[in-house]
């Protein structure tokens, strides 16, 4: 599938995400593979759209001990109070939230301590879509952790093809 097209998935999954919150219907299932956008990247480390509270049961079930979200609180698919939720479980929570129009370098070192901090722990990242965490990991990938731009793109790929002002981000 191409990137493109991972594109359009992705989009069309987020909207997705909208109806399972305000619909009596429950489109999503507890697990980790169903949450949106789900990608292992290692054994310490996956990323996803916004998983469900039901959903951070199993995220903690799996052995994560550490939930970085990049999306804003008034995300349309965000959780009422996520950091509750993920302290009730007694994992550690760290919110830098990321404007989808304007993300900024301030963020990212933001971005990059969190993952310093949190370097021994099991990490879940996660935004509305994915689309936030795979370019920022994507950056992380290739600027902190010294992976070509290849190999971190093979991730980034697999979510989405970033345009406009995402483009320039991952410059």
């Amino acid at each position: 599938m191409s990137a493109k097209t991972k594109t359009v998935k992705t989009t069309l999954g987020y909207l997705l995400t909208l109806a399972d919150q305000y619909s009596p219907r429950r489109f999503t299932r507890k697990s980790l593979n169903s949450i949106f956008n789900y990608l292992p990247i290692n054994s310490h480390l996956s990323t996803s759209g916004q998983p469900t509270e039901k959903q951070l049961s199993s995220i903690k079930a799996a052995g994560y001990e550490v939930i970085i979200n990049l999306a804003p609180n008034n995300a349309e698919n965000s959780l009422r109070d996520e950091a509750a939720a993920v302290h009730e479980l007694s994992m550690q929570y760290i919110h830098i939230p990321v404007n989808f129009f304007k993300p900024s370098e301030r963020k990212f070192a933001l971005f990059v301590e969190a993952m310093a901090q949190s370097k021994d722990k099991k990490i879940w990242l996660h935004c509305a879509a994915n689309m936030r965490a795979s370019a920022f990991l994507f950056r992380y990938s290739r600027d902190i952790l010294k992976d070509s731009a290849a190999e971190a793109k093979r991730d980034l790929d697999k979510v989405w093809q970033p345009l406009g002002v995402w483009a320039q981000f991952i410059k």
